[in-house]
């Protein structure tokens, strides 16, 4: 299929031109219009291939959902009736890059970060451990696996940057979006020096708290503004709804 990406930065659209008996894998309401000839279909999300039986679905869609940060349902869009056009966007305002997956070179990806997939890739999620759990992103993130191409979504612009064997790189744990499978990553208080009091300090008064140190060769998208952090700044503007007679 032909794809592109437009308005982005800000409020990136994916559009794609589709022939007949083509089929794209979506995140549950990312469909903004589409042609006539294409048909939706919502089902259970147990990964990009839709099968494993109903009692697979149910359980792959659940850990979707609940570990991986992603809708319950995927929604899949094939053009039946002949070519047509598909547009496609993220819930939030931000960008879209396309990353292309390989048997042996399966992607990471954050939690929310996935729009959509050509066929031969599953999204499913993926053990992120104690490391990741810790920098912000949850024990789940979602991998990428198969052959093919993974759109990835964000809040504010993405950048990609690729590393050279054996070159250390720190990301802000709130602004990582992917990386590849199999490249070392430590998560770690920003400050690399001093005793422990001296680092969480440090970490605490920079605003940068915990951040992920990674090491190559390999790519990392990370994206240009950080939820939690715009979220405590809307917070700034909201005013205070308690009742200061009451105490509460």
């Amino acid at each position: 299929m032909e794809y592109r990406i437009t308005h982005g930065p800000a409020f990136a659209q994916l559009e794609m031109d589709m022939v007949q008996g083509e089929q794209v894998t979506c995140e549950s309401g990312a469909m903004v219009c589409m042609s006539a000839t294409l048909s939706l279909e919502s089902s259970i999300g147990g990964g990009s291939g839709g099968g494993g039986g109903l009692l697979g679905r149910a359980l792959g869609g659940l850990a979707r959902s609940a570990l991986g940060g992603e809708s319950f349902f995927v929604t899949r869009i094939t053009a039946d009736d002949g070519p047509g056009y598909v547009a496609l966007a993220p819930a939030t305002p931000g960008d879209i890059r396309d990353a292309e997956v390989t048997p042996d070179v399966p992607l990471i990806l954050q939690a929310g970060s996935f729009l959509a997939s050509a066929p031969g890739v599953e999204i499913d999620p993926s053990w992120g451990g104690l490391r990741g759990f810790l920098g912000g992103e949850g024990l789940f993130m979602l991998r990428a696996t198969g052959s093919g191409t993974v759109f990835l979504s964000s809040f504010g612009a993405i950048t990609r940057r690729d590393l050279a064997p054996g070159e250390r790189f720190i990301v802000d744990s709130g602004h990582m979006v992917a990386y590849r499978e199999g490249m070392a990553m430590e998560t770690r208080m920003v400050a690399g020096a001093g005793g422990f009091f001296q680092r969480m300090v440090t970490s605490a008064t920079s605003g940068e708290g915990l951040v992920m140190e990674f090491t190559g060769p390999g790519p990392v998208w990370m994206q240009t503004r950080n939820p939690e952090a715009f979220s405590g700044w809307i917070k700034t503007l909201l005013p205070d709804l308690r009742n200061p007679s009451s105490g509460h």
